[in-house]
């Protein structure tokens, strides 16, 4: 699940081009006119080319003899890769998006914290009590209240010290963000440090059955304040 941030004229162009799938400009099917694209971006056609094979390893473009280089249907595309998760969320193409993650991560999460709770090690611990500290003292900044709440979900899926967990949370973190811009800029948002703290507790106690009981509670919360925001939005 590589992430291609925008750096320098590659990452842009990688972001251009991905920006006009996601917005249907380039539809299922659209065979790409690469000389007449490589004009318009006014770059090489080997930087066009490089871009391209970015795009083509997430699944969303491919190439084929006879036929050229063309965009492929959603269910091709990589929807685990970070840059497809953040384009779309970025895109707001599809408002059942949230939704999905927020169901990825109500069977995720529950499970994590069960293994942290047994497996965290003491830095494990610190790091999750440094996050929770940070969500407190954010108070009403969203955007402080928005990487604290991210560093303690990080952190819990680093605790589990499982490798394919870990790197869910790209996954759970993508999701979590956008919800958090939502939900943490409602002025009638809740608190959010009790439950994290219901959950930092169980594992810090080594129970898994309450740091999993814990978790389903909070994302349990986390969808019905998503709902909310979102309702309020609308």
């Amino acid at each position: 699940m590589t992430e291609h941030r925008p750096r320098g004229l590659h990452g842009q162009t990688v972001e251009a081009l991905a920006s006009r799938i996601l917005s249907d400009e380039w539809g299922e099917g659209t065979v790409l006119d690469l000389p007449a694209l490589r004009e318009e971006l006014d770059i090489s056609l080997t930087a066009l080319r490089e871009a391209l094979k970015v795009l083509a390893a997430k699944g969303m473009i491919d190439a084929r003899q006879k036929r050229g280089t063309f965009v492929q249907p959603r269910e091709k595309w990589n929807m685990l890769d970070a840059d497809v998760m953040r384009w779309q969320t970025a895109a707001a193409e599809d408002p059942g998006l949230l939704d999905e993650l927020t169901e990825v991560r109500a069977v995720v999460e529950p499970a994590a914290a069960r293994i942290a709770a047994d497996r965290a090690s003491g830095e494990d611990v610190e790091a999750l009590r440094e996050a929770l500290s940070d969500m407190a003292a954010a108070g009403d900044d969203p955007e402080a209240c928005v990487q604290a709440d991210l560093a303690f979900h990080r952190r819990l899926m680093a605790a589990t010290h499982n490798n394919f967990l870990v790197r869910m949370e790209r996954v759970i973190a993508i999701g979590l963000a956008e919800r958090d811009k939502l939900v943490h800029g409602d002025p009638t948002a809740e608190d959010p440090v009790p439950s994290h703290r219901k959950v930092f507790d169980a594992i810090v106690a080594r129970d898994p059955a309450a740091a999993e009981q814990a978790m389903l509670t909070l994302v349990a919360k986390s969808r019905e304040d998503l709902e909310k925001a979102q309702r309020t939005r609308s």
